[in-house]
């Protein structure tokens, strides 16, 4: 079984140090958008010796849960959840594949009804079952008016194919406008790619945070990243803990951005 790491041990001083935190970034710069890769599901059933993957998804699920009510109540305005890539639908067993739906149906229905969220499917769903999608459209639909944070639930999303169906899209647009490819060609900006990305009109991620130790971007979000702050942290994803999140809030703060100049 992996061993939990705890600042000064745990209980009442861990609490201390939690506050300690708190109080430290309380009037240092906020990300207004985090990302977040919660690496390490599959890692963590099999340490704590679960007989199958999915008590790992279950148990990032509940850890995407904590996640976002820190950063709600911190004053983060988006965040966004890694939770299938498109490699993993081509990649993982069919059984494996049916309990993650199930794990993320539930996570999509849970947010859905919790706080003031608008929940936003960005990906693909070209090759999702027909009950996840219905859970993700039921999930948009029931949050549509909400104003609270937003939050993007990253399912058959891959970076690379993001950007190809933006291209794809500003094309079929253009053709459908009856215009050249030279006409075309004057007006393709980056700006106008990222109108057509799945998160177009949202801001950029300020802070990205990955989970397990590894230090990769894994196909994540490669466009709205190009800018954006990195963190990784140690812990496996379900052992993630808010210290580790108000670390990470607290390294950003610190940092000085410079956005290329």
């Amino acid at each position: 079984m992996r061993k939990r790491e705890e600042p000064f041990g745990s209980g009442i001083l861990y609490g201390l140090y939690q506050k300690r935190l708190r109080r430290e970034i309380a009037n240092l710069p906020i990300p207004q958008h985090i990302a977040i890769i919660l690496d390490g599901n599959r890692r963590w059933a099999r340490a704590n010796d679960l007989e199958t993957a999915g008590h790992g998804y279950r148990a990032g699920a509940a850890k995407f849960r904590e996640f976002l009510v820190w950063c709600d109540d911190l004053g983060v305005a988006v965040s966004t959840l890694y939770l299938l890539s498109t490699d993993n639908l081509v990649g993982r067993a069919a059984d494996e594949l049916a309990e993650l739906f199930e794990v993320i149906a539930d996570l999509a229905d849970d947010l859905s009804h919790y706080r003031n969220w608008r929940v936003q499917h960005v990906g693909s769903t070209e090759l999702l079952p027909d009950a996840l999608k219905a859970s993700l459209k039921a999930a948009e639909d029931r949050t549509r008016t909400n104003t609270g944070m937003h939050i993007n639930l990253a399912i058959g999303y891959g970076g690379r194919r993001e950007i190809a169906d933006a291209m794809r899209s500003i094309v079929h647009q253009h053709a459908m406008e009856g215009k050249s490819l030279d006409a075309l060609a004057e007006i393709l900006t980056p700006e106008l790619i990222g109108k057509h990305l799945y998160t177009g009109g949202q801001p950029d991620p300020d802070l990205v945070i990955r989970t397990s130790g590894e230090q990769r971007m894994s196909d994540f979000m490669l466009w709205q990243s190009a800018y954006s702050e990195f963190y990784f942290v140690e812990a496996l994803g379900p052992d993630l803990r808010e210290v580790d999140f108000l670390r990470a809030i607290r390294d950003f703060a610190g940092r000085q951005r410079r956005f290329g100049q």
